[in-house]
């Protein structure tokens, strides 16, 4: 976008643009998300950044009416597959504030100098600044939604010292935190995070999304494949709400995720809403790393106006789009989760893959120390999975072997699924594991990965849906670069008429 679209954007206030761009106004050294409802300053005092980290570089503080902290994060960062791409979500996952900047650097391949030029060349910002901005944001969650001493939230919240904390809050938000706590937004606000003091009921957050959103589908998706002990899916259709356990870095946690929109209908116009969410951490250092886990899992951040009007230009897809706004591709929250039970799922329906992953639970599972309602266990470390003997799974020996074929090159780092692995690199891994073929791969690819561009080529539902309508396999290409959206349209086709894919792990 040229900055004169960028400004048209702000003067219509589009919420659509939330997350790709922030503006900052020369005059009163804010800055704001696109669709902050303050009046609209004139063009000659607008600068735009490509991310809050820079405008906080440039001097700017966050605003108090929009709160651009909490935008849906850019959907660039699902697409590109470049170092960029993959660094800005391993900072997300909350990589540099326990590694460091040399740690980051060495997942992905490059030096530490690299890494910074190319994130100060393009994002206006280097890793440490966006890691800041991004720990700042926590800090102003756990100060609006919890009692803790502000001393146990500056450490909690990944900083250095209380110093620094102090320092940090009143540059980017010009407030000391005693008075960003009394600032906290209710549960009325438009914008933010928070919808009440937390208590007995965890953190609570509200995941922003952009655009149209179907929670139904997404959920359904979800409900038919929860695993008893680390899933449950409560309520009635509409109104669900859907909790599963974490394996998170520093502890364990649970998070709970409401299926009905917050902020209004999620039409174009309003440009979208938030899941109401809960977490409940053993360590409040995880915070960060939960909340993007959870996004990724229900893939908020993509761009749903994009997906929708490139797939809309094929008739084959378009109406299922028509049918479905907003479709989401799930990710995951556990790389490492998703692929033992894509093997588990091979080649079967997604009913006896629940029931293998139900008996891989309770046989290698971890009990959480505290079970919650249906939650009482973490899912099975790869680790013992890769020395376990799998026979109470009751599958073949052959499977059972690339199980544990699987499980160990995930353990020793063989196969890296974190979120800023190389997708080729991991896929071509994953292939040369006895055992696991292109649909297996392709599958852990797309949810693992969260690769938005994938096409499971011998899935039935695609098969069918295109032989219906006389398309062939090479027409597949003009869906780039959202073929895994294709691939959930076709999903949700199948089951509709109760003919889905016996391969949907």
């Amino acid at each position: 976008m040229s900055d004169g679209s960028k400004y048209e954007a702000v003067c219509s206030r589009d919420a659509r643009f939330d997350g790709d761009f922030f503006f900052a106004v020369s005059t009163t050294g804010i800055y704001c998300r696109p669709s902050c409802p303050a009046t609209t300053p004139k063009q000659k005092n607008v600068r735009f950044y490509p991310t809050a980290a820079a405008a906080q570089g440039s001097g700017f503080r966050a605003c108090r009416r929009c709160r651009p902290d909490a935008v849906p994060g850019s959907a660039e960062w699902n697409v590109r597959a470049d170092m960029v791409g993959r660094a800005m979500r391993l900072i997300g996952d909350g990589v540099v504030d326990r590694e460091g900047v040399a740690g980051l650097a060495q997942r992905l391949g490059y030096s530490a100098r690299q890494v910074q030029r190319q994130l100060n060349a393009e994002l206006g910002a280097g890793p440490v600044a966006l890691a800041r901005a991004q720990r700042s944001h926590t800090a102003r969650i756990l100060l609006q939604t919890t009692p803790l001493p502000i001393s146990e939230i500056a450490f909690a919240a990944g900083f250095a010292s209380v110093r620094q904390f102090n320092d940090t809050i009143r540059e980017i938000y010009a407030l000391t935190p005693t008075a960003l706590r009394a600032a906290r937004p209710g549960k009325a606000a438009r914008f933010g995070p928070v919808a009440q003091q937390a208590g007995a009921g965890g953190i609570p957050l509200r995941l922003a999304f952009r655009g149209p959103y179907a929670a139904a589908e997404v959920f359904d998706y979800l409900e038919r494949r929860a695993l008893t002990g680390i899933e449950e899916v409560l309520g009635e259709r509409g109104t669900r709400t859907y909790r599963r356990t974490l394996r998170l870095p520093n502890g364990t946690g649970i998070a709970e995720v409401d299926e009905r929109p917050g902020g209004g209908a999620p039409l174009p116009e309003t440009g979208g809403g938030w899941l109401e969410c809960r977490l409940h951490l053993s360590e409040l250092r995880d915070l960060t790393t939960a909340t993007q886990r959870m996004r990724r899992l229900l893939d908020l951040d993509a761009d749903p106006y994009a997906v929708a009007d490139h797939l809309s230009q094929d008739p084959l897809l378009a109406t299922l789009v028509a049918r479905r706004r907003g479709l989401r591709s799930p990710g995951t929250c556990d790389g490492h989760e998703l692929a033992v039970r894509a093997v588990l799922g091979q080649q079967v329906s997604v009913a006896a893959g629940r029931k293998l992953g139900n008996a891989a639970v309770a046989a290698y599972g971890e009990p959480l120390a505290e079970p919650s309602g249906g939650l009482t266990h973490l899912f099975p470390a790869t680790a013992d999975l890769a020395e376990a003997s799998l026979t109470e799974l009751g599958m073949p020996d052959s499977r059972r072997a690339t199980l544990r074929t699987l499980a160990a090159a995930l353990a020793d780092g063989t196969v890296p699924l974190d979120a800023g692995a190389d997708r080729d690199q991991a896929e071509k891994e994953l292939l040369n594991l006895r055992g696991i073929g292109p649909w297996t791969a392709g599958y852990i690819r797309m949810r693992a990965l969260g690769d938005p561009d994938v096409l499971l080529e011998g899935d039935v539902a695609v098969l069918a849906g295109m032989r219906n309508s006389g398309a062939r396999m090479a027409d597949s290409d003009a869906w780039r670069p959202w073929r895994s959206y294709a691939m959930h349209h076709f999903w949700n086709a199948a089951a509709s008429t109760g003919k889905p894919s016996a391969r949907t792990a």
